[in-house]
């Protein structure tokens, strides 16, 4: 029995190429499913505050910015935040209260809704755990590209978090 070495390289080929299709094509869908947590994640940033060396307040926000094809002059759109309080002494829900101040670029929210930990918005937010509280943080709509979120405690003190419209290292040179 003769074997054609041409027939058995294209099965070969054939083979091989399935395979690496169903190996393409699950890496994709790992990639796409991913890729909204990893957007999210560039646009997340973190603070501690302190009593002495024991945190006490850990802050997480996530800025949900949606860039469309809407020219920079004519969006108007607000600016949106998904916010994560720890605690150790007390409850996140006095992020409502007088003794802690959040702000953008010194302006006061327009609205801040408690999200429960169920809620979908949560799924592909980086630093999510059991423990904390979360936010939906409404801001009036800012032209500026820099966003300073200043979140200021009575209490332990005040952290800024720096964001940006576009990458951070367009406007300090800098990788973060």
């Amino acid at each position: 029995m003769r074997i054609d070495l041409a027939a058995v390289s294209c099965l070969a080929v054939l083979l091989f190429s399935g395979c690496a299709s169903k190996n393409e094509k699950a890496l994709m869908h790992v990639y796409n499913t991913e890729k909204i947590y990893n957007k999210k994640l560039l646009h997340t940033e973190k603070a501690q505050l302190y009593d002495g060396n024991e945190t006490k307040v850990l802050l997480t926000a996530t800025y949900l910015f949606n860039q469309t094809d809407i020219k920079k002059e004519d969006d108007k759109r607000d600016e949106v935040f998904i916010v994560g309080l720890y605690m150790e002494d007390e409850t996140a829900q006095n992020l409502l209260s007088e003794d802690f101040n959040l702000t953008l670029n010194g302006t006061m929210p327009k609205r801040v809704k408690i999200l429960k930990y169920s809620d979908r918005r949560l799924k592909d937010i980086p630093l999510v755990t059991e423990w904390g509280e979360y936010f939906e943080v409404v801001f009036p709509h800012t032209p500026k590209s820099r966003l300073d979120l200043v979140f200021d405690s009575r209490i332990y003190g005040k952290s800024v978090l720096h964001f940006a419209k576009k990458a951070k290292y367009v406007f300090t040179k800098e990788v973060f």
